[in-house]
Order: structure tokens, then C-alpha cells, then sequence
């Protein structure tokens, strides 16, 4: 899978303050996009995208990686980091609203999205 994120997007830096190293709960997310609509998915979906922008109002949201599979031109997973899995239920209590009719906006992007799964962090030792 190769990255897609973009090292100059404003979203980062408004986010450079949130070390990734603190990140404990991350949500993985698979998309198989409409051919076509690929660069659309990208721009909404990637690091500077209009999921980030939702996710940066929340200081628990550490950032999101778009990945893109070598093996399928259409097929890409997110991940979305937070500080907790607390945090991010609170957030989606919080923007249900706002989730909701983005996620609905985006649905003709996508022939299929699935929740690869949800993850904490292994503390070092």
C-alpha cells in the first residue's frame, strides 16, 4: 500500500501539536471506490480532506492515513488515530449530525466500506 498524505496540509499543522506517539485507539476503515471517482475519494478522504476537517475540531483526533492497495486501483483503507476510544464516542455523540450527512454525501464515492477493525495501542515497556 503506498501513503497518500500530504505533509503541507493545513489540517496537519493545526494537528503538529498532537504527537502521534499519543495516539491509543485507532479505527481502520476499507473502500472500494466507484471507478471514476478515485481522485474525488482521495480529496475528500486524505489528510486535508472534509473528514479531517470534522475530526480536527476534536482535540482527542490525532490525525488520519489514507492508504491506497498496489494490488487494487480502487481499493484504499483509512486510519483514523484518537486518544481513547472514549474520546472518539464522545465526539460522534457530539457531531452525530454532522457524521452522519458527510458519511451520506460520500456514499455514491464508494461501491463497498467496511470497518476492518477497531485497535489500541500496546504500551511500551
Amino acid at each position: 500500500m503506498t501513503s497518500l498524505r500530504d505533509g503541507k496540509s493545513d489540517a496537519k499543522d493545526r494537528s503538529s501539536k498532537r504527537k502521534r506517539g499519543e495516539w491509543a485507539y485507532l479505527i481502520m476503515k476499507e473502500f472500494q471506490v466507484r471507478p471514476g471517482m478515485e481522485k474525488r475519494f482521495e480529496k475528500i478522504y486524505g489528510s486535508d480532506g472534509d473528514w479531517v476537517r470534522l475530526f480536527i475540531q476534536d482535540e482527542s483526533y490525532f490525525g488520519t492515513d489514507l492508504i491506497h492497495s498496489l494490488d487494487g486501483a480502487r481499493t484504499y483503507v483509512t486510519l483514523d488515530f484518537w486518544r481513547s476510544q472514549q474520546a472518539y464516542d464522545k465526539f460522534r455523540k457530539r457531531q452525530l449530525a454532522k457524521y452522519q450527512a458527510l458519511d451520506q454525501q460520500c456514499e455514491e464515492l464508494t461501491e463497498s466500506e467496511r470497518e476492518i477493525g477497531r485497535f489500541v495501542r500496546v504500551p511500551s515497556k
